[in-house]
């Protein structure tokens, strides 16, 4: 399958062990504003690209890619070798799945359907 045109870098989510820690940290050095998800998940307001922060251990920022039809993209990054590290699951706003790029970068792709 070709690559989805409208696919896209759209958000960006951080980890952390406390993540009121971290949200009192951007908002006061950056600025930033949030929406609480419950105890394990802020949304990141103001930022320049949407964001979150996710409590659960230390990783490498996740970047997230939007598109029109995940089921679709599940399957080109599948054949264009991705391991599939979490197939499609819902969240508030949507569904995603995520995997690990050849060179060993977690990334996710989302879709609001």
């Amino acid at each position: 399958m070709a690559p989805d045109a409208q696919t896209r870098l759209t958000f960006l989510e951080f980890s952390s062990p406390e993540p009121e820690k971290t949200q009192a940290f951007f908002a006061d050095a950056f600025g930033w504003e949030f929406i609480d998800y419950g105890d394990d998940y802020k949304d990141i307001q103001g930022a320049g690209i949407a964001g979150g922060i996710a409590r659960g251990d230390l990783r490498p920022p996740l970047a997230v890619l939007q598109t029109d039809d995940l089921e679709a993209m599940l399957e080109t990054v599948r054949a264009a070798g991705a391991e599939i590290t979490r197939e499609i699951f819902s969240f508030p706003g949507g569904r995603r799945f995520q995997f690990r790029e050849p060179g060993g970068n977690e990334m996710a792709v989302w879709s609001e359907n």
